[in-house]
Parts: structure tokens; C-alpha cells; sequence
């Protein structure tokens, strides 16, 4: 029967947003005609639908758009919102002060902002343009012909040559390899090296410009391990072939061709319709606990910006109501005022004191802290304890949103594999048939090996993906002595070094080449895959097996297989996978053999695997055969089907042995895990691994001691009385209880496990309230345990472990850290996500806010970096609101002085300048440099740690007393200056001082003191700090002359003219701001001296005393 295509009517592709999480299109398939050619007149012609071109658009903005989508996305913000409206008040309404006080500070975070997002959107068009006008070759009429990679349509035929990369993704036709496949490596998608394997379409054409055929697949999906379509191939007077597509065809976009000379693919899915374009997601916004703390400090700060706007307007009003006041002699009213409505009037008068007091909402203050974010974020990338030689990488900051963040973990998740071990995998042991097996570097053994030994290794030679790399001194398709070698290394019984086989293999997966090696040992060797055909060479002999079929490995099923053929006809089916896969599908005699070698090992930290082999008869290999073949043809569900036929086929197997592969522990794992719970963080692991497994990693790494008691919630545990689920959570919960609340066992440490399936019934309950209920009960224990270990997870169920504490009562700040793409899920659920630079690729790296090379830099990265950033930042947030209030009280209290007229006290350039210029830079270099303890005090000692937990420094109770230094500098200033002002002719001529002097001398002091607090709080002086701090002093001094010595020709009143110098002429005016300075900073040098540190800063100031003392004594 004459198989039809498929149709469907394609409608017009617009380009995918870059940020998209999901793609989603109203038909389920597309059709493509290769190099643009039609099928046969006897097949019914689809026109091609219009697909997205090539080009690659990662930019946000455009030369016409953006300005007026960068103004609209700033102020969106609050803060940039209120000054806008501020300023705007200024404008309209005849307002006390200038406009320029508050659209100059207002302009300048503006431009600053868009300068900084200007830049880094033009660095992605630049990178846009790289990818676009990458030179590719594209067939036409048979000739490869230069084209820009943007010009790549869909149907195109691209040649790509080796170690180019692919330009869009592409179906493979054709490969310059004898055994039609191909070598790539995806580093650059999910970051792993290694090379994986890729196949061309059965039946092609070797001449493609006769080629005749149409592909059938998917639309665009983001998931880069899945693709389903089939290709039709028409021949002249012939049925058209029918051949199923997979991900073993598709060369995806951003991958390299390796070790093949060159290929030819035909484009699927272009531009942002590619895999990595889809693939990338934007990472969700994550918010800082000192950004809330802005917030809500922010809306106190407003309130009593509102509260002094209303009271000086209604003073103004009862003041006004006195006889003579509301128009003396010297103010009369003009007609227009006098027919004002009064309501009118009185809402702008209470907008005009909004204006004159609306430096109370410190506006750089957000400008700064992005700088210090900004900035800071340095500091990492450059400190060389971050930096590993045999990566030669450092750390990778991706936002610097979260510095101080670092400062403030409670809970800390981690990966096993690759993140706690090193996922260097090494051979130990095997064990057949209940027999255990080491290789001891003796040939011994071999000699004894029978007819289930050699069985089981010839399962470890075939049953994998690993590919045989060529000999890079021979040309391609030469045989000769690859027979007897490995890459250069001679295989004649002689075991080769580590360096030289790990050369000779190519594999995606550590565990596979550690297996193909252990084989090697005992004398069976892998020696490739050519046509279908795998070698092996059994000591001297070279034995053949025809490859039928590969049941892939996948996370769900745990376990892959192979179908072979031998030289005699005899089929063979080879699995091997996780104990929990395979021992349900092998006979029961044959498991208790294997079961008591296979927890010895895991309990040892070994990471084991079951083999296990199955004699097909003809009947059940055809049928098997038929299945797999309709499956991989299926359009729709195709990846159910497949699983249905592995779970058919690979049942009543007969189990041979195991393996136990050993993955040792990282580089100082213990001693990281160690300080870090001695920081008071709570570290949970959360692996895919067994059980016994990773329990012998905690042992290891110190997160579980020898005496503390472990607590279980496994399937276990539920089932061996049949326990229900709430019944062993209440039992557990009462353990801990009891322990706490009973003095002789009140120091016992628990340990808590769970596995996965018991958290599936815990976090899927039946109904919500029950869900809720047990969620309560195991966080609750979870929360009495020193460590708690998930096995078996799947990395869904990680992060909806991460989710679950997060959302917690008190919102503890969480960090996710992993190097595989299975850890990305979690990585992205919690407050910080770290990602490692590991073997299993970097897509974790990717997704990670923070990257560094091993787990040991962890230790640093919190307990120094992220402890010094939160200390810095949060005496940024505090001494801004500090420094405003004293800014703004004395313009408060002056209103009491001058009827409420709302006369400004100090003058424009003043109001413009002092957030900007005068106190901008010593705050934001002691933000950056600030070490109130030394970065080896804060690693030796971890709990110094726990006392700025929870955020202390950004509390109520410091912001409290903040609060009212402000308050009580404020008034200082302005009282002090008054009594100074009780004899008016200060100056030695006579004259007297104007209410522009009085302003002036409140406005000396404050730029002095504020400046004065910060030097008395640096306890690390650099030669920046000496240069910002005494120069911003020199500055406003300079300024002061330069701006009231001259007459500036585009002022229309020159308020200060020769008012700062007449000042300084005063000796009274000297002795009252010096005096005035030291009050104000008195409390600040004396309460240290006269009480014993206490508080969240006491430890650090006695250590900070003994390391003094130990330094000079």
C-alpha cells in the first residue's frame, strides 16, 4: 500500500522570543523538501510554509526602540517613579526649591542605568552579528556555494567540515566516515567534552542533488535530547522508503563536528526555531533579602516624609489663622491668591513641602548599590584561591544581584555525583555469580575464567555507546594495527596506563569507559564499531558480533540493553542498569546471589550496576524487531511506545553479576561540608543514587558522624509493617521531640533519609489538606535533623524539595549546588544557585547565578566573600538613610523658624550635590574594600557566620538605632548652629549673618560629621579609602569657594556669593563646627570604650582584639 505523507497547512512563523520558557504551535508536524525540491507528480505537493529565517536575536532593544522602552522599564520602578512625579510637581507648581534639586539626581540614575543596559545590549548585537554572518557553505545545483550563516533556510543542504560548528540544526545525510556517522561534541549546549555518536539516513543518495525526498517531523521543542519525524524517499517507479528520525540524526545548532573530515545535513529548524535558541530561558528574577529590607525601610521613610509634609501644612494653616499673620504688611496677597480656592491651595502647599522634604527618599542610594553590586561581583573572578590549574578556570559570576545573598544561607542542597565525588569513575570489582572478582595486576585469574565469566564480560564489551577514537597518526578507514591497539597503546595482555586508554575511548558517559576498561583487564577489549559489526578481542582471538538494536538508556527505566548477533545466528540480548531496574526482571534464585555483593558495595561508596543477558528465540527477536521499528516510525507518542517494547523484551532475563565503579570524594569535600554546618548551615543532599550508596558519602564527608542516630522514611520502612505514611512521620517527629525534651539524650545528632518514592507520597497526597498536613510533619523533622540525605530523586522531586523549604515558615535563604543538567531544576528553584564546573557537562553552569571549579571553594565563596558583602551592603543601606534624615531634619526644623513659608535652608547646588558628590564615593569605597575581620579569621572561625544570620544587620533594632542617630545628629546641627546664631554679628567687621550663612554652617557639619562617621567605622584603610574620604572633604570645600567666588552669568540670584569664604573669616563659626563635629561623633568613639562588646558584632570585635594582640605580641 502506497504510504501518503502526512499534511497539514503550516501557518506563518514569527521569530520566537529568546525568553519564552515554552513554544507551542497549533500543528503538531511540519514538512520540509530537501534542497528545495518537489516530490514526484504522482505525491501530492504541499507548498512550503514560510519557516523562520536563520538569524539569531538575543538583543532586547533597537536604535528607534530603545529609548522609549528603556524609559518605560526604569520607571516602572517605584522609587524612579516618585521622583519623576516630584520633579514634575516642581515643574508645574511654583514650588520652594528648584527643579533641578530633584531631575538632575533623577537624570543621572536614569542615564547611568541606560548607559549600563545600553552597553550590554549592544555587546549581544555584536554577538548576534557574529553568529549571523558566520561563513557556511550551502549546496546549490550540487556545488557548495558561500553564504552567511543568516541566509540558511529550511531545506537547505549545508556542508559543515570538522571542528566547524553547526549553524542551524540538521538532519544528517551524509558523512566522509566508512561507517556513515559522525563525531560531535556539545559542549557548548550542555557542556559535555565528550563525543557522542550520530548517524545518516538508511537508502540516501550518495549524489544528493538526485535526491528526491521529504522529511516529516516535530515542530520546534526546546528539549534537546528528543526529535521525532521520518523521511520519505521517492525512487522512480518504486514505493517510497519510509525511514524513522531520532536524536541520533539531528545535529543540533552550536555543536562541533569532531574527528570527521566533513558531512552534509539538510536545515530542520532555523534560528530561533533551533534547539539552543528554544532551550534558553530566561532565569526567573531573583530578589535579595536586602532588597525587601529597601523596600520596607523605604515605605517607613515615606510614611514620615507624609507625616512632616502634613504637619508643617497644617501648622501652616493654624499659624496663619493668627491675627496679622495670614497677610502682613510686608507680604500682601495678590488677586489671583486671593481667589484661590483654599482647599486648592492648601494641597499645594502640602505638595510643596512633598518637594522640599523629598530627600528624605534617597534616590542614589539605588545607583549605588548597583555600582557596589556591580563591582563587587569583581572581586570574586579575581581572587586567585578560586582558581583551578587543571581546568585552568576561576569563578564565574553570572548576576551579581545576589552577592550578599552569600552572607545569608541557611540550608545548602547538593548534588552527589560530580559535586561531593569527583565523577572520575575507576573499575574495582565485579562479582559473578555470587564469586567476588579484583584485578590484582596478575594474569592468574584469567586462566580461570569459565563460561560465565567470559558471558559476563563479553555483556561489559557490548552492552554501552563507547565508540573506539581513531588513531590520529593513520588515515581514516585503516585498519591496520588498530587490531592490536588502542590508540597507540599495545594491548597484547598488558594493561595500559590510565592516560593511554582513557585516549582510546569516546564515550558520554564516565561510567561506561570505567566499564569498557575493567573488561580490558581481564582480557576481553572493545576494539570498535564498523558496520554495524562490534569487535572484540578475547586475548588472541577477534570475536565478531553483529549489532541488531540499542535500547537506550534513559532516567525512568534505569537501565539500557543491547541485541546482538553472533557468528553462529544466535540473538542475544545484553542489559545492564541500577539493582532496582534489573532484579525485578531476573529470576529470584539468582538475585540473592548477587543482592548481598551489591550492598556491600554500595554500603562501601562504591556506585554499582547489574548485568544481566537473555537468549532471544526467532520468533521473539521478530516480534521484538517489528515493535521497535513501528515504534521509531511513530510520529505521536513515540517515546511511550519505545518504553513498551523495552519493558516487553526485556523481561525474564537471567542475571550474571555486578560491578561496583568507585567515584572518589572531591578535594577537601569533608572539611567544606564540616564548616559549613559549623556556620549553622543545614546541608541536605539530594542524589539519584541508592540508598547505601550515598549514605557511605555522608559518612565520608563528615555529614553524618559515627554517633548520630539515623531516622528513615523509605518504602522500606513503610512496608516491612505496613505501616501508612503518617503513622512513621508522627514516629519520627516523636523521636526528635523526645530527644530534645529529655536531658540525658539531649545532645543526640539525627540524621534523617527518604528516598523518592516515599516523598512522592508525601508531596502528592490524595487531597491538599492532607498534603499540607504531611508536608508540615516532614519538614518538622526534617527541621530537627543536623543533615538530611534524598535518594533515588528524580530532578523534578529536587527541586520541589528546594521549593518546600523555601516556602517554609520564615523563609530561610536556600542555595542550590551541581554540576550535571539534572541539577539545573533546583538550581534555578533556590535563592542562590550554584553550578560547578564538572565532567557532566555545563548546562548547570549555565543556569547557575554563581560558578565555581570545586566544591572546597564553596567554604570561601559563603563564609568570607558572601560574609563581607552583607556587611558591607547592609552599612550601605543603613548609613544612606542615616545621612538623608540628617540632611533633611534640619529643613524640617527650620520650617518652625520661618512661619512655615517653606524657605529652603540650604541652597540648590547643595541639594543637587550632596547625595551625588559629596558623601557618594567614601560610602561606596567602604562597600567595596570594607574587611571589619580578615578573610582568614572568617575561614578559620565558621561560626562568626551564624551572627549576622537572618539578616541582623538589616533588623528593625539597627534600623531603629540608625534612625534616631539621624534624629539626634539632625537636631544637633540645627540647635547648635541657633545657639551659635544668638549673637548675629560673628564675623570681625561687624556685619551680620544671613539666614543663606546659617544654611551653610548646618551644611558644613553635616558633609563633615556623616563623612567623619564612616572613617570611624573603616576598620580596613586602603589608599582608596584615605583618597575618597579626605578628597570628598577637600572637594566641597574647593567647590564651596569656586561656586560662591564667582558670579555666574545664568543664575538669576546668586545666593551664596562669598558666603562660604565669610564664613571661614569667623573664629566663632570655627569653634562651633568643630565643636559640633566632635558632639555629634562623641557617643561614637566613647560607647565602644565604655561597654564590652554584645550583639551580633561581639564576637568579631573580640577576635579582631586577640588577632590584634597576636599580631604585635
Amino acid at each position: 500500500m502506497r504510504i501518503k505523507q502526512q499534511t497539514a497547512q503550516v501557518s506563518v512563523l514569527n521569530c520566537i522570543n529568546i525568553n519564552r520558557n515554552k513554544y507551542s504551535n497549533k500543528v503538531d508536524s511540519r514538512t520540509i523538501y530537501i534542497g528545495h525540491r518537489s516530490c514526484p507528480a504522482s505525491e501530492a505537493f504541499i507548498p512550503p510554509p514560510k519557516f523562520c529565517d536563520n538569524r539569531i536575536v538575543s538583543s532586547k532593544y533597537t536604535i528607534w526602540n530603545f529609548l522609549p522602552k528603556n524609559l518605560f522599564e526604569q520607571f516602572r520602578r517605584i522609587a524612579n517613579f516618585y521622583f519623576l512625579i516630584i520633579f514634575l510637581v516642581q515643574v508645574i507648581v511654583d514650588t520652594p526649591t528648584s527643579p533641578v534639586t530633584s531631575g538632575l539626581p533623577l537624570f543621572f540614575v536614569i542615564i547611568v542605568t541606560a548607559i549600563k543596559q545600553g552597553y550590554e545590549d549592544w555587546l549581544r548585537h555584536k554577538a548576534d552579528n557574529e553568529v549571523n554572518k558566520y561563513p557556511v557553505k550551502v549546496l546549490e545545483d550540487g556545488k557548495p556555494v558561500d553564504k552567511d550563516s543568516e541566509k540558511i533556510k529550511v531545506g537547505d543542504v549545508v556542508e559543515v567540515k570538522e571542528n566547524e560548528t553547526f549553524p542551524c540544526d540538521l538532519i544528517l545525510l551524509q558523512s566522509s566516515r566508512d561507517d556513515n556517522t559522525c563525531f560531535v561534541t556539545t559542549a557548548s549546549l550542555d557542556g559535555e567534552s565528550n563525543h557522542k555518536t550520530h548517524y545518516t539516513v538508511p537508502d540516501t543518495e550518495k549524489d544528493l542533488d538526485s535526491l528526491s525526498a521529504t522529511i516529516e517531523c516535530e515542530q520546534p521543542q526546546p528539549d534537546l535530547y528528543k526529535f521525532v519525524g521520518r523521511m520519505h524517499i521517492y525512487k522512480s517507479n518504486q514505493e517510497p522508503a519510509v525511514r524513522s528520525l531520532g536524536p541520533e540524526n539531528l545535529l543540533l545548532k552550536g555543536a562541533t563536528l569532531k574527528n570527521t573530515q566533513k558531512i552534509l545535513g539538510v536545515a530542520v529548524y532555523t534560528g530561533m526555531e533551533t534547539k539552543m535558541a528554544l532551550n534558553y530561558q530566561g532565569k526567573s528574577q531573583k530578589r535579595s533579602v536586602v532588597e525587601k529590607s529597601i523596600n520596607a525601610f523605604l515605605l517607613v521613610y515615606l510614611c514620615i516624609l507624609l507625616s512632616k509634609a502634613l504637619v508643617c501644612t497644617t501648622l501652616k494653616y493654624v499659624f496663619q489663622n493668627k491675627p496679622g499673620q495670614d497677610e502682613p504688611w510686608y507680604n500682601e496677597k495678590t488677586q489671583r491668591e486671593k481667589d484661590t480656592n483654599l482647599y486648592l491651595k492648601m494641597f499645594t502647599d502640602f505638595l510643596s513641602f512633598m518637594v522640599l522634604f523629598n530627600f528624605i527618599i534617597p534616590v542614589s542610594m539605588y545607583v549605588t548599590v548597583e555600582m557596589q553590586k556591580f563591582l563587587g561581583s569583581f572581586f570574586i573572578g579575581w581572587d586567585k584561591d578560586f582558581y583551578d590549574p587543571e581546568i585552568k578556570e576561576g569563578a564565574l559570576v553570572n548576576t551579581s544581584d545576589l552577592n550578599e545573598e552569600l552572607g545569608q544561607v541557611e540550608y545548602v542542597f547538593t548534588d552527589k555525583t560530580g559535586t561531593l565525588t569527583q565523577n572520575n569513575m575507576e573499575f574495582i570489582e565485579c562479582c559473578i555469580d555470587g564469586f567476588q572478582y579484583k584485578y590484582h595486576d596478575s594474569s592468574s585469574e584469567l586462566d580461570g575464567f569459565g563460561e560465565r565469566e567470559e558471558l559476563f564480560l563479553r555483556a561489559l564489551c557490548l552492552c554501552h555507546t563507547v565508540q573506539v577514537k581513531e588513531s590520529t597518526e593513520q588515515p581514516q578507514g585503516q585498519e591496520d594495527g588498530q587490531k592490536n591497539q588502542v590508540d597507540g597503546s599495545v594491548l597484547d595482555g598488558e594493561v595500559p596506563s590510565a592516560p593511554q586508554e582513557e585516549k582510546g575511548f569516546i564515550a558520554s558517559s564516565p561510567d561506561e569507559i570505567a566499564l569498557v576498561k575493567g573488561a580490558m583487564r581481564y582480557g576481553f577489549t572493545f576494539m570498535g564499531l564498523e558496520s554495524k559489526t562490534m569487535k572484540i578481542l578475547n586475548k588472541n582471538d577477534v570475536e565478531m558480533y553483529e549489532l541488531l538494536h540499542v535500547l537506550n538508556f534513559d532516567p525512568v527505566r534505569r537501565r539500557m540493553s543491547v541485541i546482538v548477533r553472533t557468528r553462529s545466528g544466535d540473538t542475544l540480548l545484553f542489559c545492564k542498569g541500577a539493582d532496582s531496574s534489573i532484579f525485578p526482571r531476573v529470576k529470584l534464585e539468582e538475585v540473592e546471589r548477587i543482592r548481598m555483593h551489591v550492598e556491600r558495595s554500595a554500603t562501601e561508596g562504591y556506585r554499582t550496576l547489574c548485568v544481566a543477558y537473555k537468549c532471544l528465540s526467532a520468533e521473539e527477536y521478530e516480534h521484538a524487531d517489528k515493535g521497535l521499528k513501528e515504534a521509531r516510525l511513530a510520529l505521536q507518542d513515540r517515546e511511550e511506545k519505545l518504553t513498551a517494547v523495552y519493558n516487553q523484551v526485556e523481561t525474564g532475563m537471567s542475571l550474571i553479576g555486578a560491578t561496583a565503579v568507585e567515584d572518589r570524594l572531591q578535594e577537601e569535600a569533608a572539611e567544606t561540608m564540616e564548616a559549613l554546618q559549623g556556620a549553622g548551615i543545614k546541608v541536605w543532599v539530594l542524589t539519584g543514587d541508592k540508598m547505601e550508596t550515598a549514605k557511605s558519602t555522608c559518612y565520608a564527608c563528615r555529614l553524618f558522624q559515627r554517633n548520630t542516630e539515623l531516622l528513615e522514611l523509605t518504602v522500606r520502612t513503610l512496608e516491612e509493617r505496613g505501616r501508612r505514611r503518617e503513622d512513621r512521620l508522627h514516629e519520627l517527629k516523636l523521636i526528635c521531640f523526645l530527644s530534645y525534651c529529655s536531658w540525658s539524650v539531649g545532645n543526640q545528632d539525627y540524621g534523617f533519609i527518604v528516598d523518592g518514592a516515599s516523598l512522592t507520597m508525601v508531596l502528592n497526597s490524595s487531597s491538599d489538606s492532607n498534603t499540607s498536613h504531611y508536608k508540615n510533619l516532614f519538614l518538622q523533622i526534617c527541621q530537627n535533623c543536623t543533615a538530611v540525605l534524598c535518594c533515588r530523586m528524580a530532578p523534578l522531586q529536587k527541586a520541589q524539595i528546594v521549593k518546600l523549604v523555601k516556602n517554609s515558615k520564615g523563609s530561610p535563604i536556600t542555595l542550590s549546588i551541581g554540576d550535571g543538567a539534572n541539577d539545573v531544576s533546583m538550581i534555578l528553584e533556590a535563592h542562590v544557585g550554584i553550578g560547578i564546573k564538572g565532567k557532566e557537562g555545563r548546562q548547570a553552569v549555565r543556569n547557575s547565578d554563581y560558578a565555581i571549579p570545586k566544591l572546597k571553594h564553596l567554604k570561601k565563596l559563603l563564609l568570607a566573600h558572601g560574609h563581607l558583602y552583607y556587611v558591607r551592603i547592609a552599612h550601605l543601606v543603613q548609613y544612606f538613610f542615616y545621612k538623608n534624615l540628617c540632611f533633611i531634619l534640619p529643613q524640617f526644623l527650620y520650617q518652625f523658624f520661618c512661619g512655615y513659608s517653606q524657605q529652603p535652608l540650604y541652597d540648590a547646588a547643595y541639594l543637587t550635590m550632596y547625595n551625588i558628590c559629596f558623601t557618594s564615593m567614601p560610602i561606596l569605597a567602604y562597600s567595596l574594600l570594607e574587611q571589619h575581620i580578615g578573610m582568614e579569621v572568617l575561614l578559620c572561625n565558621a561560626t562568626l557566620y551564624s551572627d549576622i544570620a537572618k539578616n541582623a544587620m538589616l533588623r528593625w533594632p539597627p534600623f531603629i538605632y540608625w534612625t534616631l542617630l539621624g534624629v539626634y545628629h539632625g537636631l544637633l546641627f540645627f540647635f547648635g548652629v541657633r545657639l551659635l546664631f544668638g549673637n548675629l554679628a560673628l564675623p570681625d567687621n561687624g556685619q551680620v549673618f544671613g539666614n543663606w550663612s546659617y544654611g551653610t554652617i548646618v551644611f558644613t557639619v553635616l558633609v563633615f560629621t556623616v563623612t567623619l562617621k564612616l572613617a570611624l567605622d573603616t576598620r580596613h584603610w586602603t589608599w582608596i579609602n584615605h583618597f575618597v574620604i579626605w578628597g570628598s572633604l577637600a572637594f566641597y570645600v574647593l567647590f564651596s569657594l569656586f561656586w560662591g567666588g564667582i558670579i555666574w552669568p545664568f543664575l538669576s540670584q546668586q545666593r551664596l556669593y562669598f558666603v562660604f569664604a565669610n564664613m571661614l573669616s569667623s573664629v566663632s563659626t570655627w569653634l562651633v563646627m568643630i565643636l559640633l563635629v566632635l558632639l555629634s561623633l562623641l557617643p561614637e568613639i566613647l560607647l565602644p570604650v565604655l561597654r564590652k562588646p554584645r550583639g551580633p558584632h561581639a564576637r568579631q570585635v573580640q577576635l579582631k582584639q586577640t588577632r590584634t594582640q597576636t599580631l604585635y605580641f
